[in-house]
């Protein structure tokens, strides 16, 4: 392993922060930066100078159809109805489709050009449409997983394994957190709960300071961090203070890492008993604001479980206001999770309903990061596992097709801001949308490319555990230049 700048401190870091587990090691990194005993600045973190300080990154668990939103295919509708060759699919694996009956599916969709850099969306995503100058649309990625769980994992960790670092956690332990009385890495959720759960935010053999932490949007924003009844922030203050002492007596007799760490959790939870309640109280924002992300838009009635149920509307706007205050107070990291957009059936109607639920909120938070002048330092992602079959979905051998199959072979995903280039369509799939033709991107490559606008480089950028070093490519990805602004 090379050893970087970063490494010092990170030795340091590791030697204060341990895996004890709960809101006890959330922000250890900040926190003991700024009592000196551990130097996090992205300075001192970064290899280069870096065109990022924040990441936003708005998951849409399932897979939202490419072909029905960012790429258009007038050859598939031209084919609706036929069989594809046998050759195509004969050693392809699908969740459900069964390939004897399966015949291919045209989009209903209709789309338009956008901007001047003539961007393609389709009328589902008109607001997010007005900003394709500043989107950066990558229709050419490819995974090597076709179920969800493995496919959020290589999205989110880079191997389709337990027990890897987070995106997130990559990041707040390379960079540290720039943010005082909230951890680094905050997670948002809205729908019914993602299928890969906690361990799409987890630190995994990094030390748990760096795992993202989920932030409730309504009522108490983390559970157990409000004092009882009864008892005063002074009072508090005081049994923190001398227990405080004591644990300090203790580590200078035991030299136990876990001492610090539990000294700093404390802290930490109480600062943000009064950070957390400030965050997500959105009374001092303007009408107009609120207005613009569509916080009190009500939810248009659909027959679908899918989205999460009623309220879904609210929440994800809700999400977007708050991701934008988060990053306004220097977390490092913003997971949006919404579940799910995995339209094996009635895929028209549900995938209307979840566009109208995040076109206008995720539009409102480009629009809002652009106007207060922090999108060139903030990388806005959206984007999901895979993509969706240009086959329809017959399972049980149902002829009236009216969903799609999960399709890791060909998908698109948007990011903007972070210096990235905007207004690039970047990447060809074929005529039907089964395959990339030009410009295939893995997504370590991704990967490589979001690293280095934080000022990473991949390859040195590694962590020691069980005898190799580990990073969040693997052993792969390469940096993307055109990508760059």
């Amino acid at each position: 392993m090379q050893h970087s700048p970063l490494s010092v401190a990170q030795l340091r870091r590791e030697f204060l922060a341990t895996s004890a587990n709960g809101l006890g090691m959330l922000g250890l990194g900040s926190l003991l930066a700024q009592d000196g005993l551990a130097e996090a600045t992205p300075e001192l973190a970064s290899h280069f100078a870096p065109k990022a300080k924040a990441c936003i990154f708005i998951f849409l668990e399932g897979g939202p159809s490419q072909i029905d939103l960012y790429d258009p295919k007038p050859k598939l509708n031209e084919l609706h109805g036929q069989p594809l060759p046998e050759s195509m699919t004969k050693n392809v694996r699908f969740a459900f489709i069964r390939k004897e009956t399966a015949r291919l599916m045209g989009s209903k969709r209709k789309f338009r050009r956008h901007g001047q850099s003539g961007m393609q969306f389709s009328d589902l995503l008109p607001h997010m449409a007005r900003h394709a100058d500043d989107w950066l649309m990558i229709r050419s990625l490819h995974t090597d997983q076709f179920n969800h769980h493995p496919g959020q994992l290589v999205l989110h960790c880079g191997r389709a394994q337990f027990g890897l670092p987070s995106m997130g956690a990559w990041l707040n332990y390379g960079l540290g957190n720039a943010s005082r009385n909230l951890p680094g890495y905050v997670v948002l959720s809205a729908g019914r709960g993602t299928s890969g759960g906690a361990s799409l935010w987890q630190s995994g053999f990094l030390p748990s300071s760096y795992s993202g932490v989920l932030l409730r949007n309504q009522g108490e924003p983390v559970l157990n961090l409000k004092n009882p009844e009864g008892i005063p922030q002074a009072m508090q203050r005081h049994s923190l203070d001398a227990l405080a002492k004591l644990n300090g007596q203790r580590f200078a007799q035991l030299q136990d890492p876990e001492i610090n760490s539990r000294i700093a959790a404390y802290e930490l939870a109480f600062r943000m008993q009064a950070a957390a309640p400030e965050l997500i109280d959105l009374s001092r924002e303007s009408a107009r604001t609120l207005e613009m992300y569509g916080v009190n838009r009500p939810d248009p009635a659909v027959k679908a479980s899918r989205g999460g149920g009623p309220g879904q509307y609210r929440s994800f706007a809700t999400n977007c206001l708050l991701a934008r205050r988060l990053v306004e107070r220097g977390v490092r990291f913003v997971s949006i999770m919404h579940a799910s957009w995995d339209h094996h059936s009635n895929l028209d109607q549900e995938l209307e309903h979840n566009c109208g639920m995040a076109d206008q909120p995720v539009a409102a938070l480009l629009a809002d990061l652009k106007q207060r002048g922090l999108l060139d330092s903030t990388m806005v992602v959206f984007g999901s596992e895979f993509g969706r079959t240009p086959l329809g979905e017959n399972r049980g051998g149902n002829p009236n097709s009216t969903g799609r199959d999960h399709h890791p072979f060909a998908f698109t995903m948007l990011a903007a801001g972070g210096g990235l280039r905007g207004g690039l369509t970047y990447g060809e799939t074929d005529e039907i949308g089964w395959g990339v033709v030009r410009d295939p991107v893995d997504l370590h490559d991704f990967h490589a490319t979001m690293l280095h606008q934080f000022g990473m480089d991949h390859l040195r950028f590694t962590h020691r555990f069980s005898g190799r070093d580990y990073r969040l490519t693997d052993v792969a990805g390469r940096v993307i230049q055109p990508w760059i602004a």
